[in-house]
């Protein structure tokens, strides 16, 4: 049987979609399966409704703060279940919008759920269709881009229910405002919702196995964060263990131990947000002898598995589990696909938290140097004596970046603070592009603004600081 499609691609999400997109601009004939909503977790149901709650949890939270501005207002309020609707609204947006990329780029959409079987060129891909029936296909290719789920522990009682405990999805479009939340994981996704909530009023504790939060993050961003969360209302447990999660008629109960002693949360909401599984259960992997690592896809620097003709790229293939890095992936492997001369560059991939203050980070963080043990220069600015952040009133944060001090490359920058995930990327470029200090010194940076930390960050690092 000849092959229908050069390319298939199983999941639509930032990686798949995108995927396709590439493929297709290269001259393959590409369809995609999806079982759910184009555009997949991410834009359904993660990266972009979250940052439209947030948001909306931000706008409302500055009206406390307008007479530090020389402004006044009264009798302000929200509507829950407009913000609700309002995020919904965003993600059905983009939804539609990747629906007309599909159709632009004349990939065809295959509305189902897909397993695989031993092909030719490639795996067989069975589609159990929406509509009814299934649909084999054979490709001279195919790509997972399955990504994955909210991570449960059932041993314990942490898992999710849509009622008194919640996952990503259910925190996304609840049916009520709780008072009170237990978030359980501060992680990007555990912060960000506890951000969110706390905005609107609600008590939230977060319970964090590690000595302190956001663990990932270099620990001087780490500990800054924390005080500033702090400072908003949000309280922490870190260091703690959860033992048990229990229901009853209020709420939930969260036994936890600190320190060998026990103790008990109560709250109305628990939300569980310990981590990510892979979708790689249940479509086939194991008959077609696909390597796994600790349940996600192993593959090489192109993104071929070990099976012929089998490609997977974003979360269901390994950490770090962000969008742009499986959106990065997919576009790779399309090109290697369509043996398109590509460099095989791999970009560093920034982390982003966008609570109150936001969180950006790229490369290796101070304790990673440290243990490896390698000779650095480190520069910190603080926003309180930056020009446009202090005449914004956003003055909370710094600037911190990481340089080898034998060859000057820039290896690792850490920011916190007002719209720094919107700044990052100047440091993805400059370490992608294999910048030292030197190159970082002679950038003019517009004035008044924000990003002129991130020079004289550079500066302090080499003892040039200008303004402090």
């Amino acid at each position: 049987m000849a092959a229908e499609f050069d390319l298939v691609v199983i999941g639509s999400g930032p990686g798949g979609y995108v995927a396709a997109i590439r493929a297709s601009q290269l001259g393959l004939k590409v369809a995609i399966v999806e079982r759910e909503n184009l555009g997949g977790i991410c834009l359904n149901w993660g990266c972009i409704p979250t940052k439209a709650l947030l948001k909306s949890g931000e706008k409302f939270e500055s009206l406390s703060h307008l007479k530090e501005y020389g402004l006044s207002a009264s009798g302000a309020s929200f509507d829950f279940d407009a913000i609700i609707q309002r995020s919904r609204g965003v993600a059905a947006t983009m939804n539609k919008g990747i629906g007309f990329l599909m159709k632009k780029n004349k990939i065809e959409v295959i509305e189902g759920s897909a397993t695989l079987e031993k092909g030719a060129a490639a795996p067989k891909v069975v589609v159990a269709l929406k509509a009814g029936g299934t649909r084999a296909i054979e490709a001279k290719t195919v790509m997972l881009a399955v990504g994955a789920r909210a991570r449960a522990l059932p041993q314990i009682g942490l898992e999710a229910d849509g009622d008194k405990i919640w996952a990503y999805r259910d925190a996304l479009a609840p049916k009520k405002l709780p008072k009170t939340f237990v978030v359980i994981g501060s992680g990007a996704i555990g912060i960000e919702f506890a951000s969110f909530y706390r905005a609107l009023g609600a008590e939230v504790t977060v319970v964090e196995a590690v000595d302190r939060i956001m663990p990932v993050e270099d620990e001087e961003v780490s500990k800054a964060a924390q005080k500033s969360f702090e400072k908003r209302g949000i309280k922490f447990k870190v260091g703690t263990k959860v033992t048990k999660v229990s229901k009853d008629s209020k709420g939930v109960k969260v036994d936890i131990e600190v320190n060998g002693k026990a103790e008990t949360l109560e709250a109305e909401v628990c939300i569980s947000a310990i981590g990510i599984t892979a979708n790689t259960d249940g479509i086939g992997l194991e008959a077609l002898g696909v390597e796994l690592d600790r349940g996600h896809i192993k593959t090489d620097s192109h993104c071929q598995t070990n099976v012929k003709g089998l490609y997977a790229i974003g979360d269901c293939a390994g950490a770090p589990w962000l969008a742009h890095k499986a959106s990065h992936e997919g576009i790779h492997a399309a090109e290697h696909i369509a043996a398109y001369k590509t460099p095989n560059v791999h970009s560093p991939i920034a982390g982003c938290t966008y609570a109150q203050p936001q969180v950006a980070s790229v490369g290796i963080t101070e304790q990673g140097a440290r243990a490896e043990k390698r000779e650095v220069k480190i520069g910190r600015f603080p926003f309180r004596v930056n020009g446009k952040a202090v005449a914004a009133g956003e003055i909370d944060g710094f600037v911190k970046v990481i340089f080898d001090a034998r060859t000057g490359a820039l290896i690792g920058a850490h920011m916190i603070g007002h719209e720094v995930t919107e700044m990052i990327q100047g440091y993805v470029t400059a370490i992608t592009m294999e910048a030292t200090e030197e190159d970082i010194h002679g950038i003019v940076y517009p004035h008044p603004t924000m990003s002129e930390a991130m020079h004289e960050a550079a500066l302090d690092a080499y003892g040039r600081v200008l303004h402090i």
